[in-house]
């Protein structure tokens, strides 16, 4: 457990493009090299996790991956995302119905929002879903590297689950809560799962 933590704290060097000191000493090359298979590792090893232990997760590391959610493609560069960064006990024990009740376990919480006054005019307005996935994404990504643990949890297109976060947190109706990612220290290890299909690959034509 401690070996994956520490390779995942590794990881965040290379997704977030941090580089250390010792890092900037090796030839460049070299860690070029390292930092290439430190970030395919971490996407390699992402798990979803639904069980935290009580250690709290501070707002430096908050700060960190809501930068990374910010640094996802955007159609456009409308970057028509907002987050709600959430740390309160009571906020996040009420979010724990159904198949979100890994919230009452959870230390924190970010809910990846769309600003839909904000979007492309026409078939385009509905860009903003992949903006806010590729963010809730790259949040993932962040939170596994410095050795959290995340899960995805759908809000948006359920009406339900949208009108119990907007009546939470007082979200206006211009603003749509996409997703939510929940977080904490894992509680036990989790295996990634192999997803790799070779018959859902097509090349040059279906």
């Amino acid at each position: 457990m401690k070996k994956t933590i520490i390779r995942s704290a590794l990881c965040a060097a290379a997704f977030l493009s941090i580089m250390s000191m010792a890092s900037c000493k090796q030839n460049p090359d070299e860690a070029k090299s390292n930092d290439t298979t430190a970030a395919i590792t971490n996407i390699m090893t992402r798990a979803s996790v639904r069980d935290y232990t009580d250690a709290p997760v501070n707002k430096e590391t908050l700060d960190t991956l809501l930068r990374a959610g910010m640094a996802a493609p955007t159609a456009g560069n409308k970057q028509p995302w907002k987050f709600i960064a959430v740390t309160e006990r009571e906020r996040l024990d009420s979010l724990a119905h159904g198949n979100w009740r890994m919230a009452a376990k959870a230390q924190a919480a970010i809910i990846v929002c769309g600003d839909t006054t904000n979007v492309f005019p026409g078939e385009g307005k509905d860009y903003w879903i992949q903006d806010c996935s590729a963010a809730t994404e790259n949040i993932l990504l962040a939170a596994h590297a410095v050795g959290l643990g995340a899960v995805w949890c759908g809000c948006y297109p359920i009406s339900e689950r949208v009108s119990l976060v907007r009546s939470i947190f007082d979200i206006p109706s211009e603003i749509v809560p996409m997703s939510i990612v929940m977080l904490g220290y894992p509680a036990s290890a989790v295996e990634p799962k192999d997803k790799y299909k070779p018959e859902n690959i097509h090349y040059n034509n279906w």
